[in-house]
């Protein structure tokens, strides 16, 4: 469970730099009032904090892939 809530913040961050990248439009900053916003600051971290959870799927050796084969 945490593994896709953890994906699926990074797929929204993911867009987000895309976004940002070839439209230079943030699309959190944008729906919770700017960069330093407290609620666009907490999207961010979460975001952070997921891309440091998702490194250890690099490393595991029991997914759920593997067990399935």
């Amino acid at each position: 469970m945490w593994d896709k809530i953890a994906l699926t913040l990074l797929i929204i961050g993911g867009l987000n730099w895309g976004l940002v990248g070839i439209f230079s439009f943030d699309l959190v900053a944008w729906l919770f009032g700017g960069t330093g916003a407290i609620l666009s600051r907490v999207v961010y971290i979460l975001v952070a904090l997921s891309a440091v959870w998702c490194i250890s799927l690099l490393f595991r050796e029991n997914t759920l892939a593997d067990s399935k084969s």
